[in-house]
């Protein structure tokens, strides 16, 4: 699918939710335009310049960006419950091209203890960006940009307390001309360090964790639903609400984004080359279990450390909708023969397995199932994949990005190779210019939140204060996570299934409220009511 006009009525926003889509970008495109900052390809002065644009839009969550980002403790929450939560991972022996030793460290560990006492322990942990190593990067504006493979050393202290970085590595390779950044050296040394790593964390997701795992992925899905389940299977009546828009999403991405000379093209330090570069690196390596949350979670080994707001309620989610699957499975798979019989099934796996993962065994991606435990599990997948994973790392794009200087999209000046060399203006140098600044910020401001069905006239040509976003009651209904509106199921068992799964998901989402009051940032992506049915946005 090329084009939004190959698509079928069905699966294509309504005229309402296409026009609201537009208008709300629109908007912010003409705002940036008034203010000439889209046609400005010099660098930003000063941070204080920078401020100008961050008035454009405001959300509590950017505001408390803006006032942290260049916290210790900030930095390392956004590995946790920020936009790409799935990379950090307990190391109990530190890897070979990591040479941190116990003098560099001493100062954040403190007395009694030393590097491998604390491995032995379990207390470190890594994020390593190796995969975007000697990457394929972009020109902007007639000027080369840089790319860098940190790697990322995080202490958690026993007792408690927040995550604290250790120690960071810009190369994958170490020596004289790639030294350890700590969080001893001067100022401007290490907020440069972290803001490279912030950069590969902004390349990392929005190749990956955003582009192939939540958007691609699930196109694969929901073709194969729509190919290889007739209307009538109790399986398409079970995914198909989690397929809603996933296409038209995808196929506007491929007009607007990821295309010669639109955004990722003209304004992200790697372009089209680098994304598809890193999306081809990254399937090579693709494992079944890193999309399974329960075990991607104990594959890193990261069940216990504090305050990882992403892994409790995502685990909460996958577990409601396990369940739901599992009753619904029992209803019309009674025996695992029942399931290796299901030819449309047996399928509809394989057409995943063939044209999504490319045959690739080494993948663990299923091409047949055999037993409904298998079914139950693969199709909460599915379903986790094309919801509420996509809501963690997707939701919060604007929020976290608002502010450039978090997660900045490109860097113009290639990293340090030697310490007490930064300075406030030669980090403000590194940072992207202007124009491709306010280009992402306005992508992200459109995409972060679905167009609703109803008109946006009061927001657009009523409201005076265009700093304020209008809310989702405004933007007309979405469907979130457990809604079966079509009901497809009219049997009364599945009926009660559909009730006894929403019902779940208020109770998390009450638990989730109740927390996030006593939270100085409250972790809202994962919360039901926002949570989406499907990749519809």
């Amino acid at each position: 699918m090329k084009r939004l006009e190959d698509l079928d009525l069905n699966i294509k926003y309504s005229t309402a939710k296409n026009a609201n889509f537009y208008l709300r970008g629109g908007s912010a495109f003409v705002e940036m335009k008034i203010k000439g900052l889209l046609d400005c390809k010099g660098p930003w002065r000063s941070l204080n310049e920078m401020k100008r644009i961050f008035n454009f839009r405001k959300t509590p969550a950017a505001e408390y960006t803006f006032e942290h980002w260049q916290e210790d403790a900030f930095f390392t929450s956004q590995f946790l419950n920020g936009l790409s939560p799935v990379l950090i991972r307990r190391y109990h022996c530190l890897p070979i091209n990591f040479p941190v030793t116990d003098a560099m460290v001493a100062s954040v560990l403190g007395p009694g203890t030393s590097l491998q006492a604390e491995l032995e322990k379990g207390s470190l942990f890594l994020v390593d960006h190796g995969i975007l190593s000697d990457i394929h990067t972009n020109v902007i504006n007639g000027r080369p940009q840089f790319s860098a493979a940190p790697m990322t050393l995080l202490y958690q202290h026993p007792g408690g307390g927040p995550l604290l970085p250790l120690a960071i590595q810009l190369s994958q390779t170490p020596g004289p001309n790639s030294p350890i950044f700590l969080p001893s050296d001067d100022k401007w040394d290490w907020l440069l360090a972290k803001t490279w790593v912030h950069n590969a964390e902004f390349s990392f997701h929005e190749a990956l964790t955003h582009l192939l795992h939540s958007h691609l992925l699930p196109e694969v899905f929901t073709l194969a639903t729509l190919r290889q389940l007739p209307h009538c299977h109790p399986l398409f009546k079970l995914l198909i609400p989690h397929t809603r828009y996933t296409l038209h999403i995808n196929t506007l991405a491929r007009e607007l984004l990821i295309v010669p000379g639109q955004v990722v093209d003209r304004s992200t330090g790697l372009s089209i080359g680098g994304f598809s570069e890193l999306i081809q690196r990254s399937m090579k390596q693709l494992d079944y279990s890193a999309l399974c949350l329960p075990e991607d979670i104990r594959t890193r080994g990261v069940e216990d450390i504090p305050g990882y707001y992403y892994r409790d309620e995502g685990m909460q989610i996958w577990g409601a909708v396990e369940r739901f699957v599992s009753e619904i499975i029992g209803i019309y798979h009674p025996s695992d023969e029942s399931v290796q019989d299901d030819r449309e099934l047996q399928a509809w796996v394989g057409e995943i397995f063939s044209k999504g993962f490319l045959n690739q065994e080494s993948s663990g991606i299923p091409s047949s199932l055999e037993t409904r435990e298998a079914l139950v599990w693969y199709v909460t997948m599915v379903i986790f994949t094309c919801s509420a994973r996509h809501s963690a790392v997707s939701a919060g794009q604007f929020d976290s990005c608002a502010w450039m200087p978090n997660l900045p999209p490109s860097m113009q000046l290639p990293p340090p190779t030697s310490k007490s060399q930064a300075t406030p203006e030669s980090f403000i140098d590194t940072l992207p210019p202007i124009n491709a600044t306010c280009d992402i910020i306005i992508t992200l401001w459109l995409l972060s939140k679905e167009p609703g069905e109803q008109a946006l006239h009061g927001y657009l040509f009523k409201t005076r204060d265009m700093d304020q976003a209008p809310s989702r009651a405004a933007l007309g209904p979405r469907r979130p996570l457990g809604t079966y509106p079509d009901e497809h199921f009219i049997e009364e068992a599945p009926q009660r299934s559909v009730a006894t799964f929403q019902n779940r998901l208020a109770q998390i989402s009450g638990d989730i409220q109740e927390r996030n009051r006593g939270l100085a940032l409250p972790y809202t992506y994962l919360d039901p009511p926002v949570i989406a049915n499907s990749v519809s946005i």
